[in-house]
């Protein structure tokens, strides 16, 4: 039997250089499956990305990192015909690892991951563009929060948990950034307001804080959830914000989740962007796209 062709791109930074662990074994399973590995390692930023798109004609593209090695790997695929992208089996390593929290891989066990691929089906994934060739996985987001998962000290995550997002949020809430921003989705409705933070994702968690409800996200449906946080001017307004977050209503005048195809955000001055969890660029005008099933992800 024709063993069939593997493209296996390790980030070997990733997870503090974990990708050791259960590798050969990792190797084994991929092999016994049937597959013939090639494996190259990333050597510096950006990397993943001219390797993706140096992969048609491989049955199957594998990465071996965290979320953003992921990220680079579809935005090399993106870079494809669409009928010229493998299926993509992800090995995450990194800390937050959004996207297998999503859908449920192990994480830090190469050798259970090789298992899933093996044995997994394909399934289609929105992918996000920014315009200029800029894709996201999972997240495009600008403002407060989005750098709260990494800042807040490892301690307190610990013994804290999700109540220690909350108070860190708190805590910086006085000083946080905050932007006039005109948003306008694909079906008219428009929201314009001060915002510390506009997100938008097709994941059931992002930074590994806020969760969102299965029956809300379609990971393959064309519509990305837009996630709104009016600037909390007055005391009452900051309790009221609070009160909706512990809460989780999602549809109050300080916290908005809302479903869209493509998202127009219009700013009185510049404004950086996070595109899953690394730098996404500065932008007075952005208007995000769904791309509707343009990967499989194997699961």
């Amino acid at each position: 039997m024709a063993m069939k062709s593997l493209l296996l791109i390790i980030n070997p930074v990733a997870g503090r250089g974990t990708y050791k662990n259960g590798l050969g074994e990792a190797l084994h399973v991929l092999h016994s499956a049937g597959y013939a590995p090639t494996v190259r390692f990333t050597t510096r930023a950006g990397e993943a990305v001219e390797l993706a798109a140096e992969s048609a004609g491989y049955d199957m593209l594998c990465c071996m990192g965290g979320d953003g090695t992921l990220s680079d790997v579809i935005e090399g695929l993106m870079r494809l015909p669409e009928d010229a992208r493998p299926p993509i089996g992800y090995f995450p390593l990194g800390t937050a690892n959004d996207v297998a929290t999503t859908l449920k891989l192990p994480k830090g066990d190469s050798p259970a991951c090789a298992r899933r691929i093996a044995g997994g089906e394909a399934r289609a994934w929105d992918v996000g563009d920014m315009g200029n060739g800029r894709y996201f996985t999972y997240v495009a987001a600008f403002g407060a929060f989005t750098d709260v998962s990494y800042e807040t000290p490892q301690q307190s995550k610990q013994a804290l948990g999700h109540l220690a997002y909350i108070l860190e949020g708190m805590n910086r809430i006085t000083r946080l950034p905050h932007a006039k921003c005109r948003v306008e989705l694909d079906s008219g409705e428009i929201e314009e307001g001060d915002f510390i933070f506009g997100g938008v994702t097709n994941s059931l968690s992002v930074a590994g804080l806020v969760k969102l409800d299965p029956e809300l996200v379609g990971l393959d449906d064309g519509s990305f959830e837009v996630s709104l946080v009016r600037y909390p001017e007055t005391l009452s307004e900051l309790n009221a914000l609070m009160g909706q977050a512990v809460s989780r209503n999602l549809n109050g005048p300080a916290l908005k989740i809302l479903h869209a195809g493509s998202v127009k955000f219009s700013f009185e001055n510049p404004v950086s962007f996070t595109r899953d969890g690394e730098p996404g660029g500065c932008f007075s005008e952005l208007t995000i796209t769904n791309r509707r099933a343009a990967v499989k992800i194997i699961c």
